[in-house]
């Protein structure tokens, strides 16, 4: 691909990931280096309102490839010969260079999710960035049971992302670990609601609120409650309220089995409040805990016998 020489000159990006590249420089910068890694090159203009929101996601992804990917950005007002040649005809635009020529490419501002697979395409691999590594390394040491060295993790994380939903997700667990119910409810509060969706982030929602409702149960109601179901078996209510103080009392199995007594018995008891119960259990345990995975087979086998 031959492009014109000459014009604006790039402008300097203390990122060295990232450069602003006209005319005179497109050719080493984009054509020549491409050849020793892939560059993705971004071409935008200062009235483009969704460039304003793809820009930001792009340099993020980049910087987290972290020397795998270069980006190099292009004013099409300052230099429309480039533009021209590459018949850009709507922006923002993005193409993928590899070996001097473009090899992919997108147009229209994207989520975050679709160019981080645009770029794992070109390097031919997944990229993690630092603050993903360190919440993978924060979960593992929640899952360990080691809930302070998640704390600090993730405290670190937030510092660097103040509205990491994973991050703030973890705090909240952290805290429940802590029996600080409060903090809990303050980190959980702090979540985007779109975030939600994530299996660990709901996880943490649905602890919190599992914890909001047992709060209270102690030993005593417990008690109580296994004498009202053994002189009425057929007392869902009571059955349901033990499971609650089951789980409060971390007897995961054993409140997931009071939950699916009264599922067998009446399914439709109280719009379905014992299998809806259920749901928020497998979601606070997760969906790989081995008392989640007993449950759902139980219950499975129960709604479609």
């Amino acid at each position: 691909m031959e492009i014109m020489q000459g014009g604006a000159a790039a402008s300097a990006n203390p990122n060295p990931f990232i450069k602003d590249v006209g005319v005179e420089t497109f050719m080493a910068d984009v054509i020549q280096a491409s050849s020793d890694v892939p560059v993705i090159v971004d071409f935008w203009a200062p009235w483009c309102g969704p460039c304003k929101q793809l820009t930001p996601i792009l340099e993020k992804v980049v910087t987290a490839a972290q020397g795998k990917v270069r980006l190099v950005k292009i004013n099409i007002d300052e230099n429309p010969e480039i533009a021209q040649q590459l018949r850009i005809q709507s922006i923002p635009m993005v193409y993928g260079f590899k070996g001097g020529r473009p090899v992919d490419g997108f147009q229209g501002a994207v989520p975050e999710s679709q160019v981080k697979s645009f770029i794992e395409r070109l390097v031919g691999g997944e990229v993690i960035s630092p603050v993903e590594e360190a919440v993978a390394e924060a979960k593992a040491a929640g899952e360990a049971g080691d809930w302070p060295t998640a704390a600090a993790i993730f405290a670190q994380v937030l510092q660097h992302e103040p509205d990491n939903a994973a991050a703030l997700a973890g705090l909240a667990q952290a805290a429940l670990a802590d029996e600080d119910l409060e903090n809990a409810k303050s980190f959980v509060a702090q979540i985007p609601e779109k975030a939600k969706a994530d299996p660990f982030v709901a996880a943490a929602v649905s602890a919190v609120d599992l914890a909001e409702q047992t709060a209270g149960a102690g030993s005593g109601a417990l008690t109580e409650l296994e004498a009202a179901v053994a002189a009425n078996p057929k007392d869902h209510q009571a059955r349901f309220d033990l499971a609650m103080a089951l789980f409060a009392a971390k007897r995961k199995a054993d409140a997931a089995s009071a939950l699916l007594e009264i599922v067998a018995a009446d399914r439709q008891w109280n719009e379905e409040a014992a299998r809806k119960q259920l749901v928020k259990f497998f979601e606070a345990w997760g969906p790989t805990d081995p008392d989640t995975l007993a449950a759902r087979r139980r219950l499975s086998s129960i709604l479609f016998s």
